[in-house]
């Protein structure tokens, strides 16, 4: 009886040592993969306009914070789309404390993915490696290197728990192909890599689906493929401007004359949107249920087509045939009258 016990006492602290040593041994590969991966990592914070009809100006200043990762020594940096938008100044900061102002240079509301390009470059650029998100499978481990919360360079890691496709109702409207993942995701991940436990880039933080607000292990990256297809594109750009579509008891309540239109919630200075003249929208009201801005320009038609479930595809074909120098032409409505807005495609 002795001899037995003694035996499976034996086999019990084996068997913890061997949990310990596998358990050490998974920590030091992270802690490798965390230090090779941290120096391509950045925190992007921005500065933007949010309306205030109290204040004399009738909007006021608002910080706002994401992640990001350098690409390449030229100094492009791959964020979110939703993180910069509607930025008036974006901030690049790297884990040793460097940063430089950055410039938007394309952004796709559509897919959340955006490109940066940093005013001025660190001494030894460190960038990301890009996987091959079409190899990745459901069950693979990842990890997560972002701001959740504004507590920048926090490592989290979980796994890939499936792939999501275009129309799929969980993605919230984004048009892309997204991993869904249980590493830990929170507020300022978005914009953050999504890597592969070879270190590389696999994927683009998006958002969570959340009942707390904060992660349920319900997290949503965009496939780096996907991003890379998207922001290297020739038709790449950035509006600068964020809008609800107008349909509905929506469209009537604010007497659009056509089922559907865009209302313009927010542009950032000095994009291509705030340039062309459009007015952002500075009354907060609730119609039908639903939070909105109002007061600013309502979108008909852009270059003769106009605003519908198929605008996006129906421009696209067009601004794909369109070069340098060919003019834009929005038809707005503007405090009841309809007027046309145009400029030049740079």
């Amino acid at each position: 009886m002795f001899g037995s016990r003694s035996i499976q006492k034996t086999c019990l602290l084996l068997a913890a040592s061997c949990l310990w040593l596998s358990c050490d041994a998974l920590a030091d590969s992270y802690r490798k993969l965390f230090a090779d991966a941290e120096p391509s990592v950045v925190t992007v914070y921005t500065v933007s306009r949010n309306a205030a009809p109290e204040s004399p100006t009738g909007s006021v200043s608002q910080s706002g914070i994401g992640s990001g990762f350098l690409v390449d020594d030229e100094g492009y940096v791959m964020t979110a789309a939703h993180v910069i938008q509607t930025a008036d100044l974006v901030q690049v900061e790297f884990a040793d404390g460097w940063s430089s102002t950055a410039a938007i240079i394309y952004s796709d509301p559509a897919k959340d993915v955006a490109l940066l390009k940093l005013d001025k470059l660190p001494e030894n650029p460190r960038p990301a490696r890009l996987g091959d998100s079409d190899r990745v499978q459901t069950g693979d481990e990842v990890f997560v290197i972002g701001a959740p919360l504004g507590l920048s360079y926090t490592l989290t890691v979980g796994h890939i728990s499936g792939r999501r496709g275009y129309d799929d109702a969980m993605m919230r409207g984004i048009q892309a192909e997204t991993f869904q993942t249980d590493a830990a995701i929170n507020q300022g991940n978005s914009g953050g890599p999504l890597f592969n436990k070879r270190g590389e880039v696999i994927g683009i933080v998006s958002h969570i689906r959340s009942r707390s607000g904060g992660s349920d292990g319900l997290g949503f990256a965009v496939t780096i493929n996907d991003a890379v297809d998207t922001l290297m594109a020739e038709n790449s750009q950035w509006t600068g401007m964020t809008g609800i579509l107008l349909t509905g008891d929506l469209a009537k309540a604010l007497n659009v004359p056509q089922p559907y239109s865009f209302l313009v919630q927010r542009t950032a200075l000095n994009s291509p949107s705030s340039k062309i003249g459009l007015r952002s929208s500075n009354v907060p009201v609730t119609i039908a249920g639903q939070d909105l801005l109002i007061g600013g320009d309502i979108i008909l038609a852009v270059n003769g087509i106009e605003i519908s479930p198929e605008f996006d595809a129906q421009f696209r074909q067009q601004r794909d045939a369109m070069e340098p120098g060919d003019e834009i032409a929005l038809k707005v409505l503007r405090s009841g009258k309809t007027i046309t807005l145009s400029s030049s495609l740079r």
